[in-house]
C-alpha cells in the first residue's frame, strides 16, 4: 500500500489514495477506513473500463461517500488498465479477480469487519453481483443499471443475498424490459428478498435524476442497516 492524501480532503477527512497487488499487477484505489475495528466493508464497482468509466465517474464516487458516511470501510478503485491500475482488459474475467483482490485487500486490514456489502454500476454491477456468488460474507447489494442485455446473469443460481436493483425507465443501454426479466427471476427464489426501484424519465447514466438516484440508494440502505427489507426468516437467524 502506498497512501497519499492528494484526494477530497475538502469532505472532511482525508481518503488516501492507494496502491496494491492485483492480479495482473499494481491495482489504484480511493481508500476510507472506519474508525470502529468491525465496521462493514464496502466495496464499489465501477463502469465498463472501454467506455469511460473508472472509479471517479460521478455514481461510483457518490456511493463511495454514501457507505463512508455511514461508517463504512468504504474502498474504490480502477480496474486494469485505468488510470494507474496495471494490466489490460480482460472480458470480465479479469475484473472479477480484480474486485477480488481488492476485498481481499481490505479484509487483510479489516480482519474484524465480519460483513460486506458491494455496490456497481452498469458493467460493475456485473462484476460485482459476479463477487456476491464467490463470498459469503457479503450481505448486501446495491446494482444500479445491471445490463442483462448485454450480460449473462443466469449464475445468480440462486442469489445468496437481498439487495437492491434500481435503473431508468428510459434506459436505451439497459432496456427496463431486460432489467424486469432480471428482478423477476430473482423474485421467485426463496430466503432473499430483492427490492426493485425504477426511475422514471432516467436514462443509462441517470442524467438530471443523480439526486433522486442516490436518495434512493440512501433509503434502501438505511433500511437495510435498520434490519429491514430482508425475508422474515433471515431477521429471526440474527
Amino acid at each position: 500500500m502506498r497512501p497519499t492524501s492528494n484526494d477530497s480532503q475538502q469532505h472532511g477527512a482525508s481518503m488516501p489514495e492507494v496502491i496494491f497487488a492485483g492480479p495482473a499487477g499494481r491495482l489504484e484505489g480511493r481508500y476510507q477506513p472506519s474508525s470502529e475495528k468491525n465496521a462493514p466493508i464496502a466495496l464499489v464497482l465501477h463502469p465498463h473500463p472501454q467506455f469511460g468509466g473508472t472509479m471517479n465517474n460521478q455514481i461510483v464516487y457518490n456511493l463511495f461517500y454514501m457507505f463512508q458516511k455511514r461508517g463504512f470501510t468504504t474502498l474504490r478503485f480502477n480496474f486494469r488498465g485505468i488510470g494507474r491500475s496495471q494490466g489490460e482488459f480482460d472480458h470480465g474475467a479479469g475484473e472479477l479477480s480484480d474486485a477480488a483482490a481488492a476485498l481481499d485487500w481490505v479484509q487483510s486490514l479489516h480482519p474484524d469487519s465480519k460483513s460486506c456489502w458491494i455496490a456497481g454500476y452498469s458493467f460493475g454491477a456485473w462484476i460485482g453481483m459476479q463477487l456476491l456468488m464467490r463470498r459469503p460474507e457479503i450481505e448486501g447489494f446495491i446494482s444500479i443499471a445491471p445490463q442483462p442485455n448485454t450480460y449473462d446473469f443466469s449464475f445468480l443460481a440462486p442469489c445468496p443475498s437481498s439487495g437492491l436493483i434500481i435503473h431508468g425507465s428510459e434506459d436505451k443501454v439497459a432496456p427496463a424490459k431486460d432489467v424486469q426479466g432480471l428482478v423477476d427471476k430473482l423474485h421467485t427464489q426463496k430466503g432473499i428478498l430483492i427490492t426493485q426501484k425504477t426511475i422514471e424519465g432516467a436514462n443509462h447514466f441517470f442524467s438530471d435524476h443523480m439526486e433522486t438516484l442516490m436518495d434512493e440508494c440512501a433509503d434502501y440502505l438505511d433500511a437495510r442497516l435498520r434490519g429491514e427489507l430482508v425475508p422474515e426468516t433471515v431477521k429471526r437467524l440474527k
